[in-house]
């Protein structure tokens, strides 16, 4: 793989003027520049412009057709803008160094400049304003397991395994190493201060972490390395999946959502003076989750695919409760306290559009302190082996078992919907109307093996 020195990348480009990035790209032989959004359903779009149109794009005059991207527009109302985010500037660690690729990552405006109501940043940056006028600060850290495959024979993707490795293993168990150090180096040259990585439960299934930071910063994170991960795998022959449940009988990926609210620079989930170390602030945050947890799904996990992963025996939630330690329910709060506390929501997988499903857990916490939500008793015991009577005493709810039944909750919940949108609400449950329906016209291979015999 082709590589950059690290010297390449702006290190912090805050209040960045679009001088500052005309003379970097020029300093640097950027030749094309790829102004990047993500539409509703968590794809990335973009549009790639040569050197000569770079001023005209950090203007925010580089015009697009809306009513070719799915969710977004009709046809009689197509036109749309890409409005850049400087500090967003980076520049791709691979490729021709005499002609550079850069990257910026933009809002979706009409073309009067206002705000496109269905561009899912947006909408996240909505929500980060509402919980500003309350004084609050969203930080999160998103972990996105994905899985290396081999192609099939004639190069198309297939699920043989790369390795056979296990949780933390190391070579010859695990035979992703080389290419996981490929995407770190390619992550840091991008700016991304990488933690760790490592090997993950699963054949094949891997996670690397990336710091902590500001909602917005961490789903233009996720974004990009769902994009780094895929390029770098595809370097070394491998297709990069994050696809939730690729595998029968195997671990399914996650995303786990650590998230915190921050107000006047201290971290407002501690408090050393009650119980668990946890303030109120905390607490009712919870209560926000698990009141809302059900309609969440439908974003947090938007695929059919989703729920076959949100099954018992495979370390993901399948209830809607909270713990201190217990990995069952969807909650987990880390034992960590002081600046560092916060909120493990285990719930989301990696197909979710980062944008919306940070707006609807922002939403929920912050309508579980408008409300004084109940964060009910935290559920320190196995669930998966509670007996019916035991949860009903502990209000432990199910999640949906289908993208149909959280389809059916999201319909019902006003605040999650408010937090979307209508025309993001609309399109989205549209969507995914339409993936349950053809999903359940399809007569499978598992059907066949049953009861074309037998019948």
């Amino acid at each position: 793989m082709a590589t950059t020195s690290r010297s390449l990348v702006p290190a912090n480009l805050t209040g960045a003027t679009a001088a500052d990035i005309l003379e970097l790209a020029e300093a640097q032989q950027v030749r094309f520049l790829r102004l990047q959004f993500t539409d509703i359903l968590g794809v990335i779009k973009n549009v790639e412009i040569p050197s000569s149109q770079f001023r005209k794009a950090l203007k925010g005059d580089i015009m697009f057709d809306g009513s070719s991207i799915a969710g977004f527009v009709r046809v009689e109302e197509s036109d749309m803008l890409l409005a850049p985010d400087l500090t967003s500037f980076q520049i791709f660690p691979w490729g021709d160094p005499s002609a550079r690729v850069g990257r910026l990552i933009c809002d979706v405006t009409m073309p009067d400049g206002s705000p496109f109501a269905g561009d899912p940043r947006t909408v996240l940056k909505r929500q980060l304003a509402r919980a500003a006028e309350q004084g609050f600060v969203m930080n999160a850290g998103m972990e996105a397991e994905f899985f290396l495959f081999k192609s099939t024979s004639d190069g198309r993707p297939g699920t043989d395994t790369h390795d056979v490795g296990g949780y933390f293993d190391l070579a010859p168990m695990d035979l992703g190493e080389d290419a996981r150090r490929a995407i770190v180096d390619a992550l840091e040259q991008l700016g991304f201060e990488v933690e760790g990585a490592h090997h993950e439960v699963a054949h094949g299934q891997h996670e690397i972490d990336f710091r902590y930071a500001d909602a917005l910063r961490t789903a233009d994170n996720i974004a990009t390395f769902r994009f780094v991960v895929k390029q770098v795998a595809r370097q070394f022959g491998l297709t990069a999946s994050f696809m939730p449940k690729p595998v029968h009988g195997q671990n399914g990926s996650g995303m786990h959502t650590h998230q915190s609210l921050f107000k006047g620079g201290q971290n407002a989930f501690w408090d050393p003076q009650r119980e668990w170390s946890l303030s109120i602030t905390a607490l009712h945050y919870i209560g926000g989750l698990l009141k809302h947890a059900r309609a969440m799904t439908a974003v947090t996990n938007p695929l059919v695919n989703s729920y076959k992963r949100l099954v018992p025996g495979f370390e993901a939630p399948v209830n809607v409760a909270w713990s201190m330690r217990n990995r069952s329910p969807m909650i987990r709060v880390p034992e960590r306290r002081g600046s560092g506390t916060r909120l493990e929501l285990r719930t989301p997988d990696p197909s979710a559009n980062p944008y919306l499903a940070l707006t609807v857990m922002l939403a929920a916490g912050l309508d579980g302190l408008a409300t004084q939500a109940d964060w009910r008793e935290p559920v320190n015991t196995n669930i998966w082996e509670m007996s019916y009577r035991e949860r009903r005493r502990l209000r432990v709810d199910d999640l949906p078992t289908s993208l149909s039944e959280a389809c059916d909750e999201l319909e019902k919940d006003d605040v999650i919907q408010a937090a979307l949108g209508e025309h993001i609400t609309q399109q989205f449950l549209a969507a995914k109307r339409a993936e349950w329906r053809e999903y359940s016209e399809q007569v499978t291979a598992w059907e066949l093996g049953q009861y074309l015999a037998r019948y």
